[in-house]
């Protein structure tokens, strides 16, 4: 019985984020519950070193010890695995902005990102990461979602997921005065498609209902706003509608949220990034997850970021990481179902 759980359990492979964020705080708090090893192996790319400090720092449960490994082959199931970077001491300044961290982090994600192409790993969780200390000549991205979409070649969506909503925004990171140049045609027919394959195989929905909400106050109100909604969105819904995806929009977002309508939808195409991360950050600020869609290997993160106001401090939750590694792991396992079910029967 043991073999068969062995096999089935999922090896989890953790960037660590910011050192001197909460990232270290909620990946152990995490781990701390000992069940999580049930449902998967977790191997984080960062320090058995910065481990034990934060382990100190947050008084954490003795019964975590981490298995200091050089290479994740040698992970073991039951046991929280460190893959050591380096074997130098790391300078740690809890809540502060280093060039230190934002190394550690770069570091950290491009060999989790290695270790994933070789199948090494079956999914990534990745632990927040400052957008501004990571950035160097390697890594010239306003977040993980590019940077994945880039090492992976592929184009990707960024979703908000959590029991309530799935969100994906079309723009991601991208400056409000640019979003309405960069909502093409093409572009927002990708992203809806993207969805729409994405909700079928990573969650499991057959015919999925996706909203498409609206750039301008009340849809343009017939153009009398804007003319921007009936021009450019409303033909790329009822283009994909003629492909058979039940796609409706553009909706205005504020009836739209403040009415309850998206309990009628699978999925919610926003157009930028706080049209969609405000409602569903007060849907749900600590348990949601931000899942890249479209890529060829999972990754999942918590919907939060580095928190330096509170790091070291024993107040970031954990909920939100927890939810991050409970959702690869499933989605992992919907795909795998999905590909058996959809497979050619006759090779």
């Amino acid at each position: 019985m043991e073999e068969k759980n062995n096999k089935s359990r999922v090896r989890v492979a953790i960037s660590q984020g910011d050192i001197n964020g909460v990232s270290y705080e909620v990946i152990l708090k995490t781990f701390s519950d000992s069940r999580m090893f049930d449902i998967c192996t977790p191997i984080l790319y960062g320090s058995t070193k910065v481990a034990s400090y934060h382990k100190k720092l947050l008084a954490l449960h003795q019964d975590l010890t981490f298995n200091g490994i050089h290479d994740a082959k040698d992970a073991a199931d039951r046991k929280f695995n460190v893959v050591n970077l380096t074997n130098d001491e790391i300078k740690i300044d809890v809540g502060k902005l280093t060039e230190v961290a934002g190394m550690q982090s770069r570091i950290s994600l491009n060999r989790a990102c290695e270790d994933l192409k070789k199948g090494v790993v079956d999914v990534l969780v990745t632990a927040p990461i400052s957008k501004k200390n990571i950035q160097s000549a390697d890594f010239d991205f306003p977040g993980h979602t590019e940077y994945l979409s880039h090492q992976f070649g592929c184009s990707s969506l960024m979703m908000m997921v959590c029991d309530r909503i799935r969100i994906g925004i079309v723009t991601n990171h991208l400056a409000l005065k640019d979003v309405p140049n960069a909502l093409t045609h093409n572009l927002l027919h990708d992203k809806l498609m993207l969805m729409n394959e994405s909700l079928k195989r990573d969650f499991g929905v057959p015919m999925p209902k996706i909203a498409v909400l609206a750039l301008d106050p009340h849809a343009g109100d017939n153009g009398v706003i804007g003319d921007f909604d009936i021009k450019v969105i409303k033909p790329v819904v009822e283009e994909v509608q003629k492909k058979n995806v039940l796609a409706y929009g553009p909706y205005p977002s504020d009836g739209f949220f403040g009415s309850s309508e998206f309990n009628k939808f699978d999925g919610v195409l926003a157009l930028y990034h706080d049209q969609g991360l405000i409602p569903f950050k007060l849907m749900s600020f600590t348990e949601g997850v931000n899942f890249t869609a479209g890529l060829p290997y999972v990754r999942t993160s918590p919907a939060h970021g580095t928190a330096f106001d509170i790091a070291g401090k024993d107040k970031a939750s954990e909920q939100s990481f927890r939810s991050a590694v409970y959702l690869a792991c499933n989605i992992l396992r919907n795909r795998k179902e999905y590909d058996e079910l959809t497979a050619d029967p006759l090779p």
